[in-house]
């Protein structure tokens, strides 16, 4: 699961209200380079909950090697630099959790994530 998506999912457990973001305890990283682009990271920018970014990133941090870039605490206009969108492609798109748990920041649920894929699926009683 690439921290982009982590930034799209939120539990959906019956009576939750505060299901986002979802808290990172991951036990497997890996960090794949690809080509960057910055035009893509420039149209996701308005898209994206950024708090919820840094929360990721605080998440995983200690976890990551080689260590993650240091990225800005908030996102000023449109006129980032491009070595700040660079530095953001490597986080969303090159930082992958393998393994690990997605936590519900209102009921505790715990999400199991296996070979990159996070299961969101909620059992009977939670629909």
């Amino acid at each position: 699961m690439r921290l982009l998506t982590h930034n799209f999912l939120q539990s959906n457990v019956r009576g939750t209200t505060k299901g986002y973001p979802l808290k990172i305890i991951p036990t497997e990283i890996l960090v794949e380079e690809s080509p960057v682009d910055i035009e893509l990271v420039r149209k996701m920018l308005p898209k994206l909950q950024y708090s919820a970014v840094l929360g990721a990133v605080a998440d995983i941090t200690d976890k990551v090697e080689p260590p993650l870039p240091s990225i800005p605490t908030e996102l000023n206009g449109d006129d980032l630099e491009e070595s700040t969108l660079e530095i953001l492609h490597h986080i969303l798109f090159n930082v992958h959790i393998l393994e690990g748990e997605l936590i519900c920041p209102d009921t505790g649920r715990k999400f199991p994530i296996k070979q990159g894929i996070p299961n969101m699926i909620l059992h009977e009683d939670e629909i």
